[in-house]
């Protein structure tokens, strides 16, 4: 569906070390003025050749607009980020910058700078974003968790947001080959709290991207301006459970407005969380089921260093979630909090810079089993991960991480309530 490198001290390695040009300094006080997005960064660069030129009319076009007393973003207050960045062992990569990401450099409106921690070459693979519900179902999990593996497996670099659900999934079955995060805050501030091993085990073989300052909390309207980043990266993007209303249908919007292709992962008729992909699909959208069917509509084929592609998502989601082979880092303190999320809003971590010094072993992300939070709670997350596709009863409580003798009599409630509904082969889905 197409329309249209080392620092220790730090947070995070590079493989070559960061270096400031001299007009870096202006090129962030540019973007970061008020009233100067990308799109005006741009154009302004484009009358006027330079960012410290384009600095200097800034107070003029602000008096012809109205803007009384208008001033650029001071020196110092650029001058504090770089440090920040500098702090957190991040680079600051400008759209001028070889290293810069060429499809993203081709968008309208391409971040003219990008804090980005980690390694970059899993930049110069093939990029797919894979994407979709925060509140997913086990079998979406499962899918998530073997296209983005296979995809890796084949020299596919995975992008998506570092959301809760899909995202989170697609991040760990791919992080051991290097996926990359694109994330809506700082990028010192790790949102949702729960992903903070998961984003520093990310960043030994991928890396974690922002365009938003160093020490920023997430809030409402940066998550779409972070979804355009990641259509862009990308060759195409993959959404997996959708409802009809919600941040990857935006994503998915945003790819088509870029010329990006859009492919849906179809699912049950009645399941509001397929709405969207199904919509997709009615429209025109690529139907995949397995990464085969991602690397055919793309016109890729698999590095010729890594195994084929598996045919089935199935047989590949069989191997789990992988863990990094060296995450770096110990968990860092303190919380912000962005309050414009809704229920879905949790705290961010900010990770201490000097983290890097210990010697703490990072545990995968996600492993520990959890909580179960009493039998009501565990309720609601088990049916959370239900819908009317059946669901093999293993996985279910694999995916809850909570012991089988606990989740059992729960089941067997539900069972008795009429709410759930128990199938041949050991399977379960919800009542219709």
């Amino acid at each position: 569906m197409r329309q249209g490198r080392a620092m220790k001290d730090g947070l995070f390695s590079f493989h070559s070390p960061p270096t400031t040009r001299e007009d870096d300094l202006a090129v962030l006080r540019l973007i970061r003025s008020r009233r100067v997005g990308p799109a005006t960064f741009h154009r302004l660069i484009a009358e006027h050749g330079t960012a410290s030129a384009a600095l200097q009319t800034l107070p003029a076009l602000g008096a012809a607009a109205g803007l009384a007393d208008y001033a650029p973003c001071p020196p110092g207050a650029a001058q504090a980020e770089l440090a920040a960045g500098q702090r957190a062992g991040a680079r600051l990569l400008r759209w001028d910058d070889p290293d810069y990401p060429a499809d993203l450099a081709r968008i309208d409106d391409a971040p003219p700078v990008l804090w980005v921690a980690g390694d970059l070459s899993c930049m110069t693979r093939p990029l797919v974003a894979v994407i979709g519900a925060r509140s997913a179902s086990a079998l979406g999990l499962r899918m998530a968790r073997g296209l983005a593996g296979a995809l890796a497996d084949a020299g596919v670099t995975v992008v998506a947001g570092l959301a809760r659900g899909i995202d989170t999934a697609a991040h760990e079955a791919s992080q051991a080959q290097g996926t990359v995060a694109v994330m809506a805050g700082g990028i010192d501030v790790i949102y949702p709290a729960e992903n903070a091993g998961l984003a520093r085990a990310i960043t030994d073989r991928g890396c974690l991207i922002t365009e938003q300052p160093p020490g920023t909390a997430p809030v409402a309207r940066h998550f779409p301006a972070r979804n355009r980043i990641v259509s862009g990266l990308c060759r195409g993007v993959v959404v997996i459970e959708a409802a009809h209303r919600s941040g990857s249908l935006i994503t998915a919007r945003l790819a088509l407005d870029q010329g990006r292709e859009v492919l849906a992962v179809p699912g049950h008729p009645i399941d509001a969380r397929a709405s969207g992909c199904n919509a997709l699909i009615r429209d025109g959208a690529t139907l995949v089921r397995n990464a085969e069917d991602v690397m055919a509509a793309l016109g890729l084929e698999p590095a010729a260093d890594r195994a084929a592609v598996a045919s089935s998502v199935v047989h590949s989601a069989a191997r789990g979630a992988r863990p990094a082979s060296r995450p770096r880092l110990a968990a860092g303190a303190g919380t912000a909090r962005s309050g414009d999320q809704g229920a879905e809003a949790h705290a961010a971590v900010p990770v201490r810079p000097h983290d890097a010094d210990r010697k703490t072993a990072v545990p995968p992300a996600r492993a520990a089993p959890r909580d179960a939070g009493g039998p009501v709670a565990l309720e609601q997350r088990l049916l959370g991960l239900l819908g009317p596709s059946p669901t093999d009863e293993n996985v279910l409580i694999r995916t809850l991480g909570v012991a089988a003798a606990v989740v059992a009599p729960v089941i067997l409630s539900l069972e008795l309530d009429g709410r759930i509904t128990r199938l041949a082969g050991g399977r379960i889905a919800l009542a219709v």
